[in-house]
């Protein structure tokens, strides 16, 4: 993983803490994810005028991915509606990495060397670190299901993950990748929406549009650097690096949510810089 990879990653999880941010702030969860699901298949539509359209190799990547990308809204849905930001998003975001490595390791032959595993394994101590502190420090009991909802959303994650890196690798264009990727998983749940709105979408968007367009600007971005990047860099460690947005969302909910921050988490930001400086070395 060279310096600028790092710092592709590094930008793609501020971005990404952001929009979930912007998503857990509106209340309704369901008007949030439609605007920023539909609003990152606008944007897919846009770019796909312009971009190469995928390789044939990267089309079932590209199907089942979008498949898992819509059961990651649907249990981010819950667990957001379950549970306190700095509850859900760590665990949500900290499960991912460590079964990531798993699954690049049999999927993708990416065994990691002694440097990257040490990076991971230490980053994936932070991000617990922060994650329990988040249960401990909230201002209200841990909902079990909403924990239950997090720990599958890491699933979720970790499983699109290692297919979107093997997809974006056979495309031949992390452009064209991304676009189709938001076309294809974006319109599910405006979908399901109009559906349940019937005659009333728009006045149930209007309110918070410019909020959710923000989200799905941001989570383009996001999601678009970390392709860039896993056609560059093994899984498992842009995976790790990747998450180093709940640090990003664990000041956001200080500041922005009210919730507690607390030396436990500096602490474990720490540990989380020093096991990207252990993937670095490597």
């Amino acid at each position: 993983m060279t310096p600028l990879v790092a710092a592709a990653v590094l930008l793609a999880a501020v971005t990404h803490a952001s929009w979930n941010a912007l998503a857990h702030h509106i209340t309704d969860k369901l008007v949030g994810f439609t605007l920023i699901s539909g609003g990152g298949t606008l944007i897919g539509l846009a770019m796909a005028g312009v971009v190469p359209v995928p390789a044939a190799g990267a089309w079932p990547y590209l199907l089942v991915s979008a498949v898992i990308h819509i059961g990651y809204y649907l249990l981010l849905m819950t667990s957001f509606r379950l549970g306190d930001f700095g509850q859900a998003y760590p665990v949500a975001r900290g499960t991912a990495p460590l079964v990531v490595t798993v699954f690049a390791a049999v999927f993708a032959g990416e065994v990691p060397d002694g440097w990257q595993a040490a990076g991971v394994a230490v980053s994936c101590a932070g991000l617990t670190g922060l994650a329990l502190w988040g249960l401990r420090g909230s201002a209200r009991r841990p909902d079990w299901r909403a924990l239950g909802a997090a720990l599958a959303t890491g699933v979720s994650i970790a499983s699109y993950t290692v297919v979107d890196g093997l997809g974006v690798r056979a495309s031949g264009s992390s452009l064209g990748y991304i676009a189709w990727l938001m076309i294809l998983e974006g319109i599910a749940v405006p979908v399901y929406a109009a559906y349940r709105w019937r005659g009333q979408l728009v006045a149930r968007l209007k309110p918070f549009a410019g909020l959710g367009l923000l989200g799905a600007a941001l989570s383009v971005a996001a999601y678009g650097l970390v392709l860039w990047a896993q056609t560059r860099a093994e899984l498992a460690p842009v995976s790790a690096l990747r998450e180093s947005s709940i640090i990003v969302g664990a000041a956001i909910g200080a500041v922005f949510f009210k919730e507690r921050f607390g030396m436990p988490r500096v602490v474990a930001a720490g540990v989380m810089v020093a096991g990207i400086g252990l993937m670095l070395h490597a």
